[in-house]
């Protein structure tokens, strides 16, 4: 454990945004997750769940939790999967 004012202060930084960022990973991987089920449900329900994991996807990206061509990696495959069952 550091000892200097500074490190104490960095690492304290340093664990509230690993909190933040599992936070923000999960509710991705739950938006992804509530898309993909929808794809049995009705259309509505679907273009909704599509554009929710669409946000959250983009807004992670955009903080920097994952990189932005795994967001629009992400985002390609399930609009691809939409549309195939719509």
């Amino acid at each position: 454990m550091a000892n200097h004012k500074q490190a104490l202060k960095r690492h304290r930084q340093s664990e509230a945004a690993h909190a933040r960022n599992v936070h923000y990973r999960t509710t991705v991987k739950t938006a992804v997750k509530k898309a993909v089920a929808a794809m049995d449900k009705g259309a509505e329900i679907l273009t909704a769940a599509f554009r929710k994991a669409e946000s959250v996807l983009q807004h992670v990206a955009s903080k920097g939790v994952i990189p932005k061509k795994r967001a629009a990696r992400k985002t390609s495959r399930l609009a691809k999967a939409l549309n195939q069952n719509a």
